[in-house]
């Protein structure tokens, strides 16, 4: 049974009070968190949600009222068919990428960061397609950084990415023809707000090689939006599924849900396979243990459908932004050790700075010398310039008697022979006669 807690009444209900007190508390605990985010995130940012009555989808009605077609299909793979609703879609999206241009990440984009420089991010899953995470320091799947070179260059870093953009990125444009993708440059976008499709350089480049070698010229493809409409597939939808099966084998303890209402089958979804992996952590089955994880919270202004019962234990109603920055506060008040910052010496001249040498593989003999200690060359004594006698002339220069074997054997001799204690001496001879 999903239990809900209003954010707002905090101020005069004890009991709430106490309850958010211990979902901070249990933030602040966890140690593998498994973020899912929507538009509501970014609301406080100036960028729109879709079901909203101020959302996308009416804005879409709102601006273009001769067109006859609802919100929801200027953002289906159907669109694709008419071309006035392509170009409609084009010109869409370009206003919409300038919008988040000019907006900048709020508080709940800044708190996955944070959970990530706590090291209790897991991974962070997110519709949106403004890229905000990608401000705040994450790398997004969308990334170029995120991706390999060499023959697998068009495969993601599946260990390295944080943020995985399950619906694309605004921020750049892909091929229709052979995939290639770019930045969304300022004369891509200006073609795109004309309602019209910029052609790929890369066809055009290819098309005039061909051409050059006296070969037929090949089909010249237009770029689009790199955005994942519904019933599209993910161009990189086998990593992204690599990428959940890991984090489910990894044992999450904690799963946050923020400005999302669940609606599509595909996040719908993912929630059930990581709630029904947070349930199983050791730490919900243990009676002592009442704030260790084990728990999938939800937070957003609406509440879930019925469907979620029993999948979603919390629901915090209220906005996403003043619930993160509730945590925070709640965070540092009760685990401040968390919040130390280590002070590191000031650089001076005798001081040196001491790397952390990693362990090379096993077999391999090929050390890597960047990682070695910045110790100082250590100051041994300076030889003395006259040069040592060879051993044949300390040999010739040597007095009689002058080694210290040679000496015993003389003092042996000159010891009269009772101080050297021999039984018959001259006197006890003397004596005998």
């Amino acid at each position: 049974m999903t239990v809900t807690h209003d954010l707002a009444s905090i101020d005069h209900d004890a009991h709430a009070r106490r309850a958010l007190g211990e979902l901070s508390l249990l933030v602040a605990k966890s140690k593998r968190v498994v973020v899912v985010t929507g538009a509501g995130i970014s609301c406080s940012s100036g960028i729109p949600d879709f079901r909203s009555s101020d959302g996308l989808y009416s804005l879409v009605k709102q601006r273009y009222p001769d067109v006859v077609m609802k919100g929801r299909d200027l953002f289906d793979a159907c669109l694709f068919r008419d071309p006035a609703s392509t170009s409609l879609f084009y010109s869409f999206i370009a206003e919409l990428k300038i919008a988040v241009d000019k907006a900048e990440p709020g508080p709940t984009h800044r708190f996955v960061k944070t959970l990530h420089s706590k090291n209790k991010l897991l991974r962070s899953y997110t519709q949106n397609i403004d890229g905000f995470e990608a401000r705040e320091g994450l790398l997004c799947s969308s990334s170029q950084d995120a991706r390999s070179t060499g023959k697998s260059k068009n495969k993601l870093k599946v260990k390295d990415v944080k943020n995985v953009q399950l619906h694309g990125d605004i921020h750049r444009v892909r091929c229709t023809v052979c995939s290639a993708d770019y930045p969304c440059s300022p004369d891509f976008l200006d073609v795109l707000r004309e309602g019209d499709a910029p052609d790929c350089p890369e066809c055009l480049t290819r098309s005039a090689d061909r051409v050059a070698r006296s070969a037929r010229s090949i089909r010249v493809g237009t770029l689009r939006p790199a955005i994942v409409l519904y019933d599209e597939p993910h161009p990189y939808g086998d990593e992204i599924g690599a990428m959940c099966t890991g984090d489910l084998a990894r044992k999450p303890d904690l799963l946050i849900i923020m400005g999302t209402s669940l609606k599509v089958h595909g996040i719908k979804k993912l929630v059930k396979d990581f709630a029904k992996a947070v349930h199983a952590h050791p730490a919900a089955a243990s009676p002592k243990n009442k704030t260790g994880g084990g728990k999938v919270i939800f937070v957003n202004k609406t509440a879930p459908g019925s469907e979620w019962a029993g999948i979603i234990d919390v629901h915090v109603e209220g906005e996403t932004d003043a619930w993160v920055d509730k945590v925070i506060r709640d965070w540092k008040k009760s685990r401040p050790a968390d919040w130390e910052i280590q002070k590191t010496l000031d650089s001076t001249e005798d001081s040196f700075a001491v790397t952390k040498r990693v362990a090379g593989k096993a077999g391999k003999s090929k050390t890597n010398k960047s990682d070695a200690e910045n110790i100082p060359p250590i100051a041994f004594p300076k030889p003395s310039q006259a040069a040592p006698s060879s051993p044949s002339k300390r040999r010739s220069n040597a007095e009689d008697g002058g080694s210290p074997r040679k000496k015993r054997m003389q003092v042996e001799v000159e010891l009269p022979a009772v101080e050297r204690g021999l039984l018959f001496g001259t006197s006890n001879a003397a004596r005998v006669s």
